[in-house]
């Protein structure tokens, strides 16, 4: 059973991730467009993107790594802690990338496409240090 919840984690991760590293690529297209029918589709995607996938995507990978953690993988070492850290940043960032969606859909957006290729970049970093931890173990 609990082979059947890793691997669900590991879907449900890449669900997030995927969510994680386009909403903002939208955001740059979304920030250099400025013809109505662009700015109206994006809202859509943007929408449709962090409600429907990252979301959920979100909610079911922090579900799945708790049940890993109470099956068995414990709270007690380095790798867990410094994970469930880097998680912690994640959903903070995933927050931060909802509230550029409202942000978005009001027409109040103040960054440029410049500032959210940068933004973008930010969840590869997590990304790389949750697998060295995860891979690696360090205790």
């Amino acid at each position: 059973m609990m082979a059947i919840i890793k691997a669900t984690h590991i879907i449900v991760m890449v669900t997030w991730f995927a969510g994680l590293f386009y909403l903002p690529r939208l955001f740059v297209y979304h920030a250099m467009s400025s013809d109505q029918i662009s700015l109206d589709r994006f809202k859509i995607m943007e929408r449709k993107l962090f409600y429907g996938i990252m979301t959920p995507g979100a909610i079911l990978t922090i579900i799945t790594g708790f049940w890993l953690l109470m099956g068995g993988w414990g709270f007690d070492s380095f790798w867990i802690q410094a994970k469930l850290g880097l998680v912690a940043i994640l959903v903070v960032y995933h927050i931060w990338c909802g509230i550029l969606v409202k942000t978005f859909k009001n027409d109040q957006n103040i960054h440029s496409h410049v500032w959210y290729r940068w933004f973008n970049e930010f969840p590869v970093l997590i990304l790389v240090a949750v697998v060295f931890l995860v891979v690696l173990k360090p205790s």
